[in-house]
């Protein structure tokens, strides 16, 4: 069968109408480019800088880069002049991996049109600005750019086409490192990563050694319905990092699948499939390698159908089983979920949440850690129907950690994550830690693993469901977006975790509250608010807070949150305790030397600072303090009297 997919419709390429212009000045690609042509200027971007800051966060360059036009290196210069995936080769930067995936990129017009929109060249309405679309969590971004490019003795230093006058790929990583901060972000990845910002899909990763038996049939639909397709091989340590081994190939090297295909060698159909270094050289010099004696045996016209060459394109043809016997990991981002099944006529249905961990309130950790797990986000999900002529039905659950490739600079790296599926049962709430302590789960991600994305695919019986993304330890904090595809309509909804069909709240629920609400108002400094939460008064007898109770506490907590804001003069998350007498004095308490000095002494630190839950505590003692005093003040006045029974009362009343 054909290696290579190729539409016979004419339509033309489809471009997503609908990206987000990312500009920080709001224009669009279309507005800034029609400014530049009327003031007869070229396009400078103020958010991607032509300096070192666009270059590294972490390193100096190791030369001295001067940023140039095409127009300034080559005469001739083009865009796009019918992009295939021999176009790239890898420069200085460390990308392989986001080369791997724009030579796969290129074996389908279409999708290579929707990232590189259409009508964009250096003829006469050149005014030095292009724009490509990534998608970014459920949503197609469009990035503007300049063209001026990193070279050195004029020659491009990072990624560039084998054309030396054709740009489309040194522009394409431009607009990719403007996305992700910096050029230096992009060191070091894995290409399912880059296919679908590519594309929107949903990758699946497959260790070869555990490949299902129809691997090669599994492949061959994949590349047919134009998935994007990577391999490559382990390494264990460091120093194995890009060696080459004796037969050409690369360790810890992502290359790409561009092609498979069948022969009939010597009477015997033999399986072929094709790869490619981004390299733009080194290759395979085993069985079926460019120079390799098998190719006399085909007929010009077999060779023709394999586009057989012996350049030194990075390029090469291998036998199947030697790919399987040489690559570890093959990774393949499917345009469709479907891409991979033999019936291509049914759609699947998607369903998306944006989510976040957040430490002290929903940064669980994994379920080795049960008294934290619980507290992870909840995600209820309805399977009802069962896929055709089956008894269950299948779905893809995809965990995809944001932003982490841009928070590099910061210190920031890729967490471990993953998730667990759970019957669930018929009260739809927040599961607490008991549900977890006492029922296994039904499935889980294959393991907690620190990339991007984590997804695989599941077949369980109709029913209901809650999936729990997780981080693996506890208090790591990080937004994500958990994507579920299945054949048949699903519902998913995240479960709330406070449930008021009894109007009260518990003081762990509070606690949750708090935690969640002061982490977005910049009032935690990596505590948890825990101790004051269960002091607040309460009428009910049972430990928990009335409505009308949970609604003044509320009222007084937001006024308290702006006053203590008022007060952290440096936004540091602490106030000074020399702020305390003013900060009482706005909440409503005035008090005097004796007693503020107890309040310094019991709630600030050793370098006179006051955290916010120390505040919180203070706050909630001086209210249960005053309503106590108020309730035993019958004549009205500035003191009382107490005997020792109401003394421990009153303390029992706080």
């Amino acid at each position: 069968m054909p290696y290579t997919y190729r539409d016979p419709s004419s339509r033309a390429p489809s471009v997503p109408q609908n990206a987000c212009a990312t500009h920080s000045s709001g224009q669009t690609y279309q507005q800034l480019k029609l400014e530049c042509q009327q003031k007869g200027t070229l396009f400078e971007d103020c958010d991607f800088l032509a300096n070192d800051s666009s270059l590294f966060y972490n390193e100096k360059p190791p030369i001295p880069f001067v940023w140039k036009r095409p127009g300034e290196i080559v005469k001739d210069q083009f865009i796009l002049g019918g992009a295939t995936r021999t176009d790239i080769c890898q420069g200085d930067l460390g990308d392989c991996w986001l080369l791997a995936a724009i030579a796969s990129l290129t074996l389908n017009e279409k999708v290579l049109a929707r990232v590189i929109p259409p009508n964009q060249d250096f003829g006469p309405d050149y005014a030095g600005i292009f724009h490509f679309q990534f998608w970014q969590y459920n949503e197609w971004l469009d990035v503007v750019i300049d063209d001026r490019l990193p070279t050195f003795k004029d020659r491009l230093v990072f990624l560039h086409s084998a054309d030396l006058n054709e740009f489309w790929s040194a522009l394409l990583e431009k607009a990719y490192a403007k996305l992700n901060g910096s050029y230096e972000a992009l060191k070091g990845g894995s290409s399912i990563e880059a296919m679908e910002d590519f594309t929107g899909g949903v990758g699946e990763t497959f260790e070869v050694k555990t490949a299902p038996k129809n691997f090669y049939e599994l492949l061959q639909r994949a590349l047919k319905r134009s998935s994007l397709v990577g391999c490559s091989i382990d390494i264990t340590n460091a120093a194995e990092s890009e060696a080459r081994t004796t037969t050409g190939l690369i360790k810890g090297h992502a290359y790409s699948v561009t092609g498979i295909d069948e022969v009939n060698y010597r009477g015997q159909t033999v399986r072929l499939i094709r790869v490619r270094n981004p390299w733009g050289q080194v290759e395979w010099n085993g069985a079926w390698s460019d120079n390799s004696s098998e190719w006399d045996s085909l007929s010009p016209s077999e060779k023709q159908q394999l586009h057989h060459t012996a350049l030194d394109d990075g390029e090469f043809w291998m036998k199947f089983e030697d790919f399987l016997s040489n690559f570890e990991k093959v990774e393949i981002c499917n345009l469709t979920p479907d891409a991979l099944e033999d019936n291509a006529a049914h759609k699947w249905e998607v369903s998306i949440h944006q989510g976040s961990w957040v430490r002290g309130a929903t940064a669980g950790g994994c379920r080795n850690f049960i008294e934290t797990f619980w507290t992870n986000p909840q995600f209820k999900l309805q399977l009802t129907e069962k896929d055709e002529g089956q008894d269950e039905c299948t779905f893809v659950a995809a965990l995809m950690q944001k932003n982490r490739r841009k928070l590099r600079k910061l210190g920031a790296a890729l967490l471990s994550i993953g998730y667990a599926i759970y019957e669930s049962p018929d009260k739809d709430e927040h599961l607490t830690k008991d549900f977890f302590r006492y029922h296994a789960s039904r499935a889980k991600s294959k393991s907690y693993i620190n990339l991007r994305e984590v997804s695989d695919r599941f077949e369980l019986p109709p029913g209901d469901y809650i999936i729990v993304p997780t981080t693996y330890e506890p208090q790591q904090e990080a937004d994500f977006c958990l994507r579920v595809f299945s054949e048949k309509k699903v519902v998913t909804k995240l479960i709330s975790f406070i449930q008021l069909q009894d109007m009260e709240i518990s003081a762990e629920e509070l606690e949750y509250i708090l935690n969640a609400v002061l982490e977005k108002s910049k009032c935690q400094h990596g505590h948890s608010t825990s101790t004051s939460t269960g002091e607040w008064p309460h009428s009910s007898g049972n430990e928990k807070l009335e409505f009308n109770e949970f609604k003044l506490f509320w009222d007084k907590l937001k006024k308290w949150i702006s006053l203590y804001l008022h007060f952290d003069a440096d936004q540091s998350g602490t106030m000074s305790s020399h702020e305390l007498r003013l900060a009482l004095k706005a909440a409503g308490f005035q008090l005097n030397n004796y007693l503020l000095q107890l309040i310094v002494l019991r709630y600030s630190d050793d370098q006179q600072q006051i955290e916010f839950d120390d505040f919180l505590n203070c706050l909630i003692r001086l209210e249960n303090a005053s309503r106590v005093f108020k309730a035993l003040c019958v004549e009205n006045k500035d003191f009382i009297n107490l005997h020792i029974n109401e003394v421990t009362k009153a303390k029992h009343c706080q």
